[in-house]
């Protein structure tokens, strides 16, 4: 993170798609997660969203890029039940995608279970930010992450128009 502008620190942001969770039904496992890992790398993490799936995950994430974080990380609706639709709400909002993340995302998991072929999830920019759709499971989102570590700083910096190594 040294290559940061001093003490402005990254925003981010974090929506949970799960109707379940979003009425009470269980608790946000994944949410804690995701913010521990982005407090970890330096991230200043806006309160998490927890939404039921399908368009509401749609507004959160529109709501939240009027914010300009530097990262948005979903969690959930990635598979192929039928209100599984966070790709289908992302994807209109990106202007790039890193197929790379994702390919990289779901080889690390496919060493682990063959389910995770099934992750339909995106990663890529709108403007200046980065969101990334990670699966509904504690493990798959710590996986996601785990492939995240090396690169996330330096996506940031090339967002932010910084090309240094």
């Amino acid at each position: 993170m040294s290559a940061c502008e001093p003490n402005v620190q990254r925003k981010a942001g974090v929506v949970i798609a799960s109707t379940r969770a979003a009425a009470g039904v269980y608790a946000d496992e994944t949410g804690p997660i995701i913010l521990d890992w982005l407090k970890e790398h330096g991230f200043d993490a806006f309160p998490t969203m927890v939404v039921p799936d399908g368009e509401p995950v749609g507004a959160a994430l529109r709501a939240l890029l009027t914010q300009e974080p530097a990262v948005v990380i979903t969690s959930g609706g990635t598979g192929l039940s039928p209100d599984d639709r966070t790709p289908e709400m992302t994807r209109p909002l990106l202007e790039r995608e890193i197929p790379g993340i994702m390919e990289g995302i779901r080889r690390a998991g496919v060493a682990k279970t063959p389910m995770a072929m099934l992750s339909r999830g995106h990663a890529g920019t709108a403007g200046k930010t980065f969101i990334i759709n990670l699966p509904g499971s504690p493990k798959g989102v710590m996986d996601g992450l785990a492939v995240l570590d090396p690169v996330i700083g330096h996506l940031c910096e090339q967002l932010e128009g910084n090309h240094g190594h």
